[in-house]
C-alpha cells in the first residue's frame, strides 16, 4: 500500500499530532479505521493512493483510489470512500458506511451476456462473505456502457465498458469500529475479479462460492 498519507474531509492532514486541536476534531473510532486501512497487505498487482475524499457526504471522510496494474496496462480501477457520523444515520443503521465505484473493460463475448449485471453483482457480495465479513443496507447499480467508433477512429474496435456502484455498511466491532482493512482487501479481491486476474488462494473465489473470474484480457484501448 502506498506510504502517501492524505487528508481527512475535515481537511486535517492524516499525519497531524493526534493532541493537536484539530487532530482531536476526528472521533478515535475513525482514526483507527484509517490507520487499519493503511496497515492492509494487499495483492502486489493492486497500486492503492489515499485521494481527495468527498466533503458532502459525512461529517467525517477517507477515500482510496485504486488499480489493478499488468506491465502498462490498468485492467480495471476505482475509489473506495470510508464514511462517518458519529450521530448515527438511519439509512445506514450504523455510524460507518462504505461506498465505491470500479470499472474495467469487457470483451464482447463478456458485455453481451444479458445476466452480466446480475453476475457483477454478485462478485461484490461474495467477496464480502468470502472474508467472512458481515454487512448490511447493501445498494448499487451495475451499469454497461457500450461506445461504438466512427470515421477517422473506425478501425478500433467496440469497447464496454462495466461500472460497479455500490455502498454498504460494514459491522461494527470493538469500540465501534468496523474491520476497514479487512474490507479493503474484499474490495481489492473484486477489483481483481473485475481485472480478470486468477483469484490469489486467500481471495474470494472457491468451490462452495460458485463466482467465477473474466478471462485475462488487454487493458483498455488508449484513445
Amino acid at each position: 500500500m502506498a506510504a502517501a498519507q492524505g487528508h481527512f474531509s475535515d481537511h486535517s492532514n492524516s499525519a497531524d499530532d493526534p493532541d493537536s486541536a484539530e487532530g482531536n476534531a476526528v472521533p478515535r473510532a475513525f482514526r483507527l479505521a484509517v490507520d487499519a486501512l493503511r496497515a492492509a497487505r494487499l495483492r502486489p498487482e493492486v497500486e492503492v493512493d489515499p485521494t481527495r475524499p468527498p466533503q458532502r457526504l459525512a461529517p467525517h471522510a477517507y477515500a482510496l483510489e485504486a488499480a489493478v496494474v499488468d506491465g502498462d496496462d490498468d485492467l480495471a480501477d476505482g475509489r473506495l470512500v470510508l464514511l462517518h457520523d458519529p450521530a448515527g444515520h438511519d439509512a445506514w443503521q450504523g455510524t460507518f458506511r462504505l461506498v465505491t465505484l470500479v470499472r474495467a473493460e469487457l470483451e464482447p463475448e463478456m458485455a453481451a451476456d444479458p445476466l452480466f449485471p446480475e453476475v457483477c453483482w454478485s462478485w461484490l457480495t461474495g467477496a464480502l462473505e468470502a472474508r467472512g465479513l458481515s454487512y448490511g443496507e447493501a445498494s448499487g447499480t451495475v451499469t454497461r456502457a457500450s461506445s461504438h467508433y466512427f470515421g477517422g477512429l473506425s478501425e478500433r474496435r467496440p469497447a464496454t465498458q462495466i461500472e460497479i456502484r455500490a455502498s454498504w455498511t460494514p459491522r461494527e466491532g470493538l469500540e465501534g469500529v468496523p474491520d476497514s482493512a479487512a474490507h479493503l482487501v474484499a474490495w481489492c479481491d473484486l477489483l481483481c475479479q473485475v481485472a480478470g486476474l486468477p483469484p490469489s488462494p486467500a481471495g474470494p473465489v472457491d468451490a462452495a462460492t460458485g463466482v467465477v473470474s473474466l478471462p485475462q484480457r488487454r487493458g483498455p484501448q488508449q484513445p
